[in-house]
C-alpha cells in the first residue's frame, strides 16, 4: 500500500506557473504508474497526465505543452510542472498511483490550484 501527500497548489494569476509535488511513503512507486487528475467544482474528476516506469507519458489535450510531469524514483516523488495556466485549470489536483501489478489504486487528498486574477 502507498500513502500519497500532495504540495504546492495556490493562487497564481493567468499566464504563471506552478509546481505540484507529490511525495509517496509506505511503497516504493517504480511499482506503480503515477498520475495526475483535477476535479474542478461541478465536473466529474479527469486524468491530465501520467507517467509510467519506463519514462513514457500522456497528457490530456488541453494540458499538452504546458504541462509536464516526471518522477523521481529514488526519491520516491512525482511532480507537475504547470506553466501559462489558465482560469480553467483552477481544479483541486490528486495525486494517483495505480499498481502494475495487482489491483491497488491509491490517492492522496488533493491540493487546490486557484488561477484567477
Amino acid at each position: 500500500q502507498v500513502q500519497l501527500g500532495e504540495s504546492g497548489g495556490g493562487l497564481v494569476q493567468p499566464g504563471g506557473s506552478l509546481r505540484l509535488s507529490c511525495a509517496a511513503s509506505g511503497s516504493m512507486i517504480n511499482t506503480y504508474a503515477m498520475g495526475w487528475y483535477r476535479q474542478a467544482p461541478g465536473k466529474q474528476r479527469e486524468l491530465v497526465a501520467s507517467i509510467i516506469n519506463g519514462g513514457n507519458t500522456n497528457y490530456a489535450d488541453s494540458v499538452k505543452g504546458r504541462f509536464t510531469i516526471s518522477r523521481d524514483n529514488a526519491k520516491n516523488m512525482v511532480y507537475l510542472q504547470m506553466n501559462s495556466l489558465k482560469p480553467e485549470d483552477t481544479a483541486v489536483y490528486y495525486c494517483n498511483a495505480r499498481a502494475i501489478v495487482g489491483g491497488g489504486n491509491y490517492w492522496g487528498q488533493g491540493t487546490q490550484v486557484t488561477v484567477s486574477s
